[in-house]
């Protein structure tokens, strides 16, 4: 086992990848029901963040989780502010979940990015949904991999001499177990306790030293950190595969309950598809097409 790396939000990776933010309010109902701390009576969006997990985030303001909550507080009229916390066990609880010392207020109230269906929160319409991706070091012997299919194609004894870096607990495990391909796996942690350690050092690290010819990671993180490697590396997304899932959508996170301040983010994403997308992609994020699930039901676990 290599040393570990930590995954975005979306729960375990991304998991994809998490962030808060909090509003506090004394504000009442006409019914003299109390508003959640985040009505935005104090006209401040309080996010919460990994200080060092680009893309999506970090603590200079650098990763396309920033610039989305950026924007939505901007066209809210509110003042944004951080509160960053490694993206570790026990990230919701250390931020969504607790208050501010001998106040009334949470530290946060929004998370920008969390697995449709994170049972840790109450999830927002999906604003992303993306794909697992493999990248690879951009040499002759690997010239002509447009598909996953293509690697597995390659002459037995090519194929067999590769090394794959692969997180724990990810797609990449069950695709290499189905093609009898994981003894030649690198694994790495999913979650680690060092906070200086991020996913992409798997490519800007380990794959161009050559430690590994293959990794597979995340999308939004691929794509990346590829863009940032420029011609040395190839990236090629996985397409939807039947038995295995790859392909999975981001939502935002609330503390549930309350369902006035998730109304007013829902709201503020399905008018913004456009612009969260500009953002998106300026990242090198691979987008995949939404899809519809009926209410009530869940379309993702972490991915």
């Amino acid at each position: 086992m290599r040393h570990g790396k930590r995954l975005p939000v979306h729960a375990t990776l991304l998991a994809a990848a998490l962030c808060c933010a909090a509003l506090a309010s004394a504000a009442v109902h006409a019914d003299g029901d109390a508003l959640p701390n985040n009505d935005g009576a104090d006209g401040v969006l309080r996010v919460c963040a990994d200080p060092n997990n680009m893309p999506l985030s970090n603590n200079k303001g650098e990763g396309y989780e920033n610039r989305i909550a950026s924007q939505m507080a901007s066209d809210f009229g509110y003042k944004l502010e951080y509160t960053y916390f490694p993206q570790r066990m026990g990230f919701v609880r250390h931020t969504l979940r607790e208050k501010v010392p001998d106040t009334e207020r949470y530290r946060c109230d929004l998370i920008i990015g969390v697995p449709k269906g994170y049972d840790m929160t109450s999830t927002t319409q999906p604003y992303l949904r993306s794909t697992y991706a493999m990248v690879f070091t951009n040499r002759p012997e690997l010239a002509g991999i447009k598909t996953p299919d293509d690697l597995l194609n390659l002459p037995p004894d090519q194929l067999k001499k590769l090394r794959f870096g692969i997180f724990s607990q990810t797609p990449a495990v069950d695709w290499l177990l189905a093609h009898n391909l994981i003894d030649q796996a690198v694994s790495y942690q999913v979650q680690s306790g060092d906070p200086g350690e991020y996913p992409g050092q798997m490519i800007e690290h380990d794959l161009q030293a050559g430690n590994v010819d293959v990794v597979f990671l995340w999308g939004p993180i691929a794509g990346y950190f590829a863009k940032r490697a420029g011609d040395s590396v190839k990236l090629v997304p996985f397409p939807a595969t039947p038995g295995i899932r790859f392909d999975y959508t981001i939502s935002m996170g609330v503390r549930y309950g309350e369902k006035a301040w998730k109304d007013k983010v829902d709201q503020w994403i399905g008018a913004n598809h456009d612009k969260i997308d500009s953002i998106l992609t300026s990242y090198e994020v691979p987008l995949l097409k939404p899809i519809d699930t009926p209410s009530g039901k869940p379309a993702d676990a972490s991915p």
